[in-house]
């Protein structure tokens, strides 16, 4: 891999220097895919969430062999740097640094800080051509579930069974169950609130309007602020995974503590049956 130091994190003039890098491939997963086609950073490869992240069949992440074949024909080794950047503060993103992680290149990934929002904004080098590589035959480990949170392990933390600390990083109005998902989403919960326990500190809390990430010390800072200082397993949670994705990444990649990330989030919990919820604000469903 080429020397990117030793944070998680490559800037944009980083990346700008590297563009011809043959050791380097850039990714781009976007919350909307088709703003890759409008124009993207020059030999950056398309990441569609909604088809090469995930089981198109089941409600799952890409299998090893579907992601393995994506990353072949990007001609990614395993001595390759691989750059992830994207749309919305990098969300969808860093949920793709997340799944390369499980499968064993967490090592080898960086994420562009700012994302597209930074790339644009000083007005970097962009096109529309899509680039294509020779295959290689880079072969995938298996699965490290020790980075992926279902619901029986945060039930287990929010019913005091397991050790842990479980962070909601929605938005307060969320988290207090004032509103059941942002505006305009069609992802629901039929029931409003957050898990038992769970302390909420907002994705954005740990990034500058620029969007890229505050500080070490700052994000450190706030995490302890609300007792999160790493002394304990953390699990982030958001709507559907991928905003929380974005948290895991700062708590495990930039601070080094022990996280998983809990994809199924609150779609999930808020429709199961037979779950504790809290809901300070009482907002019931009434199928509007």
């Amino acid at each position: 891999m080429v020397e990117a130091g030793a944070s998680p994190l490559v800037t944009a003039d980083w990346v700008k220097d590297n563009l011809n890098n043959p050791t380097v491939r850039i990714f781009e997963v976007s919350v909307d895919p088709d703003v890759y086609k409008r124009a993207h950073i020059p030999g950056a490869v398309n990441l569609d969430w909604h088809v090469d992240l995930v089981d198109t069949v089941n409600r799952d992440i890409a299998s090893r062999d579907k992601l393995q074949t994506c990353l072949r024909k990007a001609g990614v080794t395993p001595d390759t740097t691989i750059v992830i950047y994207g749309d919305h503060n990098n969300w969808f993103a860093a949920w793709g640094a997340w799944i390369l992680e499980i499968y064993g290149l967490g090592e080898n990934v960086r994420l562009l800080d700012g994302g597209r929002k930074l790339w644009e904004a000083r007005a970097l080098p962009v096109t529309a051509d899509v680039p294509s590589f020779s295959e290689t035959a880079i072969a995938l480990p298996g699965r490290d579930d020790r980075l992926r949170a279902r619901l029986v392990d945060v039930l287990a933390i929010a019913e005091g069974r397991t050790a842990g600390q479980l962070i909601d990083i929605r938005s307060p109005d969320e988290y207090s169950g004032k509103i059941f998902a942002p505006e305009g989403v069609k992802e629901l919960s039929i029931r409003a609130g957050h898990i038992p326990g769970a302390e909420n500190v907002p994705w954005g809390t740990i990034v500058n309007d620029d969007g890229t990430f505050k500080p070490v010390d700052e994000i450190r800072a706030i995490y302890a602020a609300k007792g999160v200082d790493g002394s304990q397993p953390v699990v982030t949670y958001c709507r559907i995974g991928e905003r929380s994705s974005h948290s895991w990444f700062a708590l495990k990649r930039i601070l080094g503590y022990d996280v998983r990330n809990y994809d199924g989030s609150w779609t999930e919990y808020g429709n199961a049956v037979g779950v504790p919820v809290t809901n300070k604000s009482g907002t019931i469903w009434l199928g509007k």
